[in-house]
């Protein structure tokens, strides 16, 4: 089927708009930069300014726009993303981002990416997003093609990506009530939805303060609130709680877990494995471009059954005398063995008569990740 012309199922804006009025005290030559926001914060497409002054509705009737329709007959129980043989290689760069990745993304589900810095993580959901073409290979979210469809596409998803940043002079509520509007949201309930993020992300005591006089972790929640409050059918978040303290960490959480349960498909990449592990239905852990490990949190762990105790070991035993016991690696001065369980009785057995100090427990899916990551790259040196 043709693309539609975009005017028959968007907005249209005249040429050379007048800047719109906003509320909340947003004024001067810097309130050019709102026109870009969405752009630079890749929070979705801009389609919806029909409210502001100099911004007028398209010509053709939207309620006759064939891809509108096409959105209303496909199956809910659908995917929400999958990937096929998708490759990025960067200009200069000696080996591709991503090398033929394979995935698929239930929808209505915490999806969680990780992997080194410079695995590729990025890289895959700015190209999941229309962000970034691929090199290679296909990509569809929500039964759209990422390049072919990309226009249709943003109006149903958004994203927060790493380099986001707050946009002086915007308050915490502007940058809120801005983004839904930006995206088509009626005023009342934009401000309702506003003020409902800032309370939740207990942002309403600085909700209207200049976003430059914010903390770091802050001006992340207000970056998160942007996202998480639009009506997006897929979010992808690009380490939401970095540099956030526990507690907000936590309140991200519970605002993820939230959209989940209406329904809604959240992508996520983070370095915190007890974060993956409390809000992930499914996770893949990619290594130099590649998955190298996938499934939920619990079957990835049971993936290294046979090393599912980890004992670390402080004192009066030496890296190759715990190596028959299991995977050794030192860690902060001490040696971490990650064994099995008759491998972890012998080593505390021998611990006992060695009067040794060592503790035990369960592995954790940071343990998992350590010992996955390295033997992938093991292998790799050893083919090289």
């Amino acid at each position: 089927m043709t693309r539609p012309p975009l005017e028959t199922c968007f907005f249209t804006r005249p040429a050379d708009p007048p800047p719109p009025t906003f509320a909340h005290g947003s004024a001067g030559k810097s309130i050019r930069r709102a026109f870009v926001l969405e752009s630079n914060l890749g929070l979705g497409a801009s389609h919806g300014f029909s409210d502001y002054k100099g911004w007028e509705r398209g010509n053709r009737d939207i309620n006759n726009c064939p891809f509108l329709d096409r959105l209303q007959d496909r199956d809910r129980t659908m995917e929400a993303l999958r990937a096929t043989e998708l490759t990025k290689v960067y200009r200069k760069s000696k080996q591709p981002a991503l090398d033929s990745v394979d995935l698929e993304i239930e929808a209505g589900q915490i999806f969680t990416m990780l992997g080194r810095n410079g695995a590729g993580k990025t890289t895959f959901l700015r190209i999941a997003s229309t962000q970034l073409m691929p090199t290679s290979g296909n990509v569809t979210v929500l039964g759209l093609d990422v390049v072919k469809d990309a226009n249709q596409l943003r109006e149903h998803i958004a994203i927060t990506p790493q380099e986001a940043e707050t946009i002086y002079p915007l308050t915490p509520r502007d940058h809120v009530l801005l983004n839904l509007r930006m995206r088509g949201m009626p005023k009342d309930e934009a401000k309702k939805r506003a003020q409902e993020a800032l309370d939740e992300l207990e942002l309403s005591d600085v909700a209207d303060m200049n976003s430059d006089w914010l903390s770091g972790g802050m001006k992340q929640r207000v970056i998160v609130a942007m996202a998480i409050q639009t009506n997006a059918e897929l979010v992808f978040l690009d380490e939401p709680t970095i540099g956030l303290d526990p507690l907000n960490r936590r309140k991200v959480w519970e605002q993820l877990t939230r959209l989940r349960k209406s329904g809604r498909t959240i992508v996520l990449t983070t370095h915190y494995m007890d974060e993956a592990e409390a809000l992930s239905d499914n996770l893949v852990i990619i290594n130099r471009g590649k998955v190298v490990a996938s499934g939920t949190p619990r079957s990835v762990k049971e993936a290294v059954t046979l090393r599912s105790t980890r004992v670390d070991v402080y004192d009066r035993f030496t890296q190759s005398e715990l190596g028959r016991y299991g995977r050794v690696s030192p860690i902060a001065g001490r040696f971490r063995v990650l064994t099995d369980e008759e491998g972890a009785r012998s080593l505390g057995e021998e611990a006992v008569a060695r009067s040794a100090t060592i503790s035990m427990s369960p592995v954790t899916l940071d343990d998992v990740f350590v010992d996955i990551v390295g033997e992938a790259e093991k292998g790799e040196e050893s083919e090289a």
